[in-house]
Parts: structure tokens; C-alpha cells; sequence
């Protein structure tokens, strides 16, 4: 595994019917900064690929989202753990090409990191996130934090996730011992 791409909303922090609009809104979800450290540790990147609509609606601006960026940064740290590149499509149009389920943030940063879609995995909690990465091509992972419990119980044929787990830490795990 060459790269880690990660939804933010329900698989790094709890996910809010109206989004996370400030940083005093954001919670790491348990076990999130030990899961990414473990990655950090193993020389796997991580990088966030994140719709933020919110954003494009104009309930925040770009300002507001890039603090709570920093706050989740510095979250993280003190875990002992970083993200390397943020992806952030903050578009409200869903026929934006960088919009999931569109593959273009994966696309991105398969391309920034010079890496092909099977050597990444995508570990999301929405089906968009999920068929963003079929998409692309890449494998996935579901969890069922955040809409993941949810998904599992909708999820289409076509889109076959390489495990489904509990949280962020299971799928870090699931991967290091594959």
C-alpha cells in the first residue's frame, strides 16, 4: 500500500447533520489519531479526500474551513499523528468531476503522490465515497462510523469494498496485517 486516502466527516471526526461549521464543532472519533499514527509509522502517506459543501452553500467560508483544518491538525498531533495533503472539493454542485462520488479528488491525489489507483485504498463511510474510488479504479474500505452502518445495508453490487469494519483503527489494522 503506496497511499491511504481518508473521508474526513464520519471517519476521522463525528459527522453533524449541518457539518461541521466551526472547530469547537470538531471531534476526533475514538482511536482516530492512534490509527493514523500507526500509518504515519508504517511510511504509508495519508491524505484526506473530503467533500465540503458547506462551503460552496455559503454557510462557511474557505477561512472557517482551513481553521478547522489547522484545529484537526493540531488534534492529531497531539496523538502523535499527522495528515500529509488535504483534497477538498468545495463545490455544492453534484456535477463537479472533483465531487463524490465523481473520482476526480482521487484522481488528484492519486496524481500528486505518483502513485496508480491499486496501489492506494480509499476508507470512507458514505457510499459516494466508495463509488468515488471504484471509479477511479482504487480499492475501498467502509467503516461503519459516521453513515457506515447505514451504507452497509444499501450497498449496491457493483461496489464491493475490500472489508467493511468498525472504525478508522480496524481498517488500519485490517490493512497493515494484509
Amino acid at each position: 500500500m503506496k497511499l491511504v486516502l481518508l473521508d474526513r466527516d464520519g471517519v476521522i471526526n463525528k459527522d453533524l447533520p449541518t457539518s461541521v461549521r466551526k472547530r469547537e464543532e470538531f471531534t476526533l472519533l475514538p482511536r482516530v489519531g492512534e490509527a493514523i499514527r500507526r500509518l504515519n509509522e508504517a511510511g504509508i502517506p495519508v491524505a484526506i479526500v473530503t467533500n465540503q459543501a458547506v462551503v460552496g452553500r455559503g454557510d462557511i467560508t474557505d477561512a472557517d474551513l482551513e481553521d478547522i483544518h489547522l484545529h484537526m491538525a493540531a488534534l492529531l498531533k497531539e496523538k502523535g499523528a499527522f495528515i500529509d495533503l488535504i483534497f477538498t472539493c468545495t463545490s455544492a454542485d453534484k456535477d463537479d468531476p472533483r465531487r463524490k462520488p465523481n473520482p476526480g479528488l482521487v484522481w488528484e491525489a492519486l496524481e500528486t503522490f505518483e502513485v496508480q489507483p491499486q496501489e492506494a485504498v480509499l476508507i470512507g463511510d458514505a457510499l459516494r465515497d466508495l463509488e468515488a474510488a471504484h471509479k477511479a479504479g482504487c480499492p475501498s474500505i467502509l467503516v461503519r462510523t459516521g453513515k457506515g452502518a447505514e451504507t452497509e445495508q444499501e450497498l449496491p453490487g457493483a461496489v464491493v469494498p475490500l472489508a467493511i469494519v468498525d472504525d478508522l483503527f480496524d481498517a488500519v489494522g485490517w490493512l497493515l496485517s494484509t
